[in-house]
C-alpha cells in the first residue's frame, strides 16, 4: 500500500496514539507568503560589486581601496578569498573529517615587505577565528591583518 492515502471520518482528531490533521489547515499553512529573509549573526550586509560577492560592506570598501593601492604600484598580487589548509583531514570515531581551512579575504604583496600579508575584514572577533588565527601563524607563519 505504498503511497496510499488513509482516510477518516470527517472530525476525527485522534487515531490510536495519532493526532490526525486537518487537511485545511496544512493547505492554509502550504499557501502561507515566505518568510523574510533573516538577519546575519553579525549585523553584516552581503553585497554585489561587479559580478563579485562580498560578506559585508566593509569588506566591499577594503576591496575598493586596495585595489587603488595596487594602481598606485602600493601593492601587488592581489588576490580575493584565498584558502590556506590549517589541518589536513582526519578520522574521527570511525567517521571521515574534511581538512580545517581558513579562507582570507584578501592576500598581496607589497614591495619591500618579505611574504603575502594576509588580510581579513572583521567586525567581530569570534572564538573560531581566534583559533584559526592562531593555527595561521603557528603552521603558516603568517600573521592575519583585522581591517
Amino acid at each position: 500500500m505504498k503511497g496510499a492515502t488513509l482516510r477518516y471520518p470527517e472530525g476525527t482528531t485522534i487515531v490510536g496514539t495519532a493526532r490526525v490533521r486537518d487537511p485545511k489547515a496544512v493547505h492554509a499553512a502550504a499557501m502561507k507568503a515566505p518568510a523574510a529573509p533573516r538577519a546575519a549573526k553579525y549585523g553584516n550586509v552581503k553585497v554585489e560589486h561587479d559580478g563579485k560577492k562580498f560578506d559585508s560592506k566593509r569588506e566591499l570598501k577594503r576591496y575598493h581601496e586596495l585595489v587603488a593601492m595596487q594602481a598606485r604600484g602600493e601593492i601587488a598580487e592581489l588576490e580575493r578569498q584565498v584558502v590556506f589548509v590549517l589541518a589536513g583531514p582526519v578520522v574521527i570515531g570511525g567517521r571521515k573529517r574534511p581538512a580545517l581551512r581558513y579562507m582570507a579575504d584578501f592576500v598581496y604583496e607589497r614591495p619591500g615587505v618579505e611574504g603575502q600579508i594576509v588580510e581579513d575584514a572583521k567586525g567581530r572577533i569570534t572564538e573560531g577565528y581566534r583559533i584559526k588565527r592562531h593555527l595561521m601563524k603557528a603552521v603558516h607563519g603568517l600573521d592575519i591583518v583585522e581591517v
